[in-house]
């Protein structure tokens, strides 16, 4: 699943990107890449597999391969021309291979291995809502401490980074929106309400956009984790519950998630990368993977595929000014590796185990060239047990929260506290918790910076951030003894925090 438990990752692995930008990368011209919808019904009969087919730009190649789309008896959902990426659906076990075979397709493949259903996260275990009798005491050391939300004692991560400082000098402007591409984003929460922008929100779920009222919003109140993201980087400082990293910015939801099974397909990701572009979104949060592989691997014509489609979508988001930050991942995996054990995928279907190489295999939109890549750091300051890592493959680190690092704080809980649906607040931990907090400092910078480009931006987040350096003993997560991962690099760049935890307070000055 796109998932409760566990991923993420890339970055500064100069090969790689280029290896990525030369196979796949292309930035499209200007205009929009809104797709054309097909008037036939989005609903898949049993047997029905999902595709994206990956063309030139052209509006004769792409008319010709539509043509060639229903020959082969399928059915094309969404045409998204300005970056060549068309989403189709077929019930013909020989479709990826014909459609292969067609002049001016570049790659097509499945984007899943089941049929469709009627219709993964990075948190690191199930939530924990604060109770009332928590809230009260928690409000009452806010207020012993002179916080100006109720629940600010026990956001030690705000701490952290200085970002409840930097809110005193800018809290973020309203002209900057973060897009959550989650599980959808509750903006009926007070805490939310007030930086919510509907009119850059959506729900993308089957590859096109519905912008219809409230179609952003969670399906129920356990799909929590779009709703604990956004808070995370905007909730407002209004004297409820919780700040955010960044409390004066606008924050978005695009949902992403499939309803039946919970997973973010690549046709839902590829829509959510070019509707945040075609709307003006300056910084998108990617706190998932792209389901149903954990890595896609280039020799495998259906992951190939994959790759290309949410490659072509982001490039398109970072050309039209956009910056892209994304979750390590919870495996505690080295990205920078020789080989790395994949039990999980694919996640729709039946597992098989296999042993892939990272710099073959992408985590995908992590590992694509040009997203922030970031992995997670408890109230100690150290690398999270669960945080995926990797010399090359991150780019910053931030608070993503521990339950093995306890804070002095009032609830003593070591994961991180935000906005939940229905009026709530609750405590998740893993690399979702520390995009966001990236995505928010990335918010302030924008804010300051106003014409800074994406590029810029990662350039900008990179220079402000602390690196602590590698730890100076062998480093145990969990206390148990045994060594968990080895940290690679120096004082300025390293595997465990790429250039460093970020900083919010260097962000605002």
């Amino acid at each position: 699943m796109a998932h409760l438990p566990s991923r993420r990752r890339l970055a500064l692995a100069v090969p790689v990107v280029l290896s990525l930008t030369a196979s796949l990368g292309f930035l499209p011209t200007a205009a929009t890449a809104a797709p054309v919808t097909a008037a036939a019904t989005q609903t898949a009969d049993a047997g029905t597999l999902a595709y994206v087919v990956n063309t030139k730009v052209d509006h004769r190649t792409i008319g010709s391969v539509k043509k060639a789309i229903a020959a082969a008896d399928g059915t094309v959902v969404a045409t998204y021309a300005k970056i060549g990426v068309i989403v189709a659906h077929s019930a013909n076990p020989d479709f990826g291979a014909q459609i292969r075979a067609v002049r001016g397709v570049q790659s097509a493949g499945a984007t899943r291995t089941a049929p469709l259903s009627l219709a993964g996260t990075t948190d690191e275990g199930a939530a924990k809502l604060l109770s009332a009798a928590e809230a009260a005491k928690t409000a009452t050391a806010s207020a012993a401490a002179g916080a100006s939300e109720p629940l600010e004692a026990d956001q030690w991560d705000l701490r952290a980074i200085g970002a409840d400082k930097a809110a005193e000098i800018n809290p973020g402007s309203s002209k900057v929106t973060v897009a959550v591409i989650d599980t959808g984003v509750d903006d009926t929460h007070p805490d939310l309400a007030p930086n919510f922008s509907a009119a850059q929100s959506a729900n993308c779920v089957g590859g096109v956009a519905d912008t219809s009222e409230g179609a952003w919003r969670p399906y129920t109140a356990d799909d929590y984790h779009g709703t604990h993201v956004a808070g995370e980087i905007a909730a407002a400082r209004n004297g409820i519950g919780v700040a955010g990293v960044a409390p004066g910015v606008k924050v978005a939801g695009i949902k992403v998630s499939d309803p039946k099974d919970g997973l973010f397909y690549p046709e839902n990701v590829v829509c959510a990368f070019v509707f945040a572009a075609d709307h003006g979104v300056e910084i998108t949060n990617n706190s998932y993977y792209v389901d149903p592989w954990l890595y896609n691997c280039m020799d495998d014509p259906d992951q190939k595929a994959i790759v290309d489609a949410v490659n072509r979508a982001q490039l398109y988001a970072t050309s039209k000014g956009t910056l892209n930050v994304a979750s390590a991942g919870n495996s505690n995996h080295d990205l920078d590796s020789d080989a790395i054990v994949d039990s999980s995928s694919p996640d729709d279907s039946t597992p098989v185990t296999r042993t892939i190489d990272p710099h073959e295999c992408f985590d995908v939109p992590t590992q694509l060239p040009g997203v922030v890549t970031v992995s997670a750091t408890g109230v100690k300051g150290t690398k999270s047990y669960y945080s995926t890592y990797g010399l090359g493959a991150v780019d910053v680190a931030a608070p993503g929260g521990d339950k093995y690092q306890i804070p002095e704080t009032p609830s003593a809980n070591g994961r991180i506290l935000s906005t939940m649906p229905n009026n709530a607040y609750g405590f998740l931990q893993g690399t979702s918790m520390a995009s966001p907090h990236v995505a928010g400092v990335a918010a302030l910078l924008k804010s300051t910076h106003p014409w800074a480009s994406p590029a810029a931006l990662q350039t900008l987040l990179k220079a402000q951030a602390d690196n602590p350096g590698c730890p100076a003993e062998p480093y145990d997560g969990n206390g148990d003894g045994v060594v968990d991962a080895t940290c690679v690099g120096g004082k300025r760049v390293n595997g465990f925090f790429g250039f460093g935890v970020v900083n919010a307070l260097r962000a605002v000055k």
